[in-house]
């Protein structure tokens, strides 16, 4: 059974950083497009960051030069390191695996498999 497990939200200052992580369980880790959505209130749910069993990554042009996405093959887990936040990085963030030998242009619709979500808030 897959599972995606989201950790490390929270509350911060702009400027601030946070890292989340999600652990994966299920046999996907090392074949699927591993991402992070990101979801405000009234808006659409965003990709943000993707990487590929070949760990090429993808970013979001808002989130590029502040975020990194990596993984641990050997933890099965993902993370994502967030530096200098916004405001507008408030969002409920969501661990999501995509059955796909590459990672192309995020579609939720295209999802396999999502985490339960992580609130990120940042402060002015």
């Amino acid at each position: 059974q897959v599972r995606l497990v989201e950790s490390g939200g929270g509350s911060v200052q702009a400027g601030g950083s946070l890292r989340l992580s999600c652990a994966v369980s299920g046999p996907i880790f090392n074949t699927y497009c591993m991402r992070w959505f990101r979801q405000a209130p009234g808006k659409e749910r965003e990709g943000v960051a993707a990487i590929d069993r070949y760990s090429s990554t993808a970013y979001a042009d808002s989130v590029k030069g502040r975020f990194t996405i990596s993984k641990d093959n050997a933890k099965n887990a993902l993370y994502l390191q967030m530096n200098s936040l916004k405001p507008e990085d408030t969002a409920m963030y969501y661990c999501a695996a995509e059955s796909a030998r590459f990672c192309n242009r995020p579609d939720p619709k295209r999802i396999d498999y999502w985490g339960q979500g992580t609130q990120v808030t940042v402060s002015s």
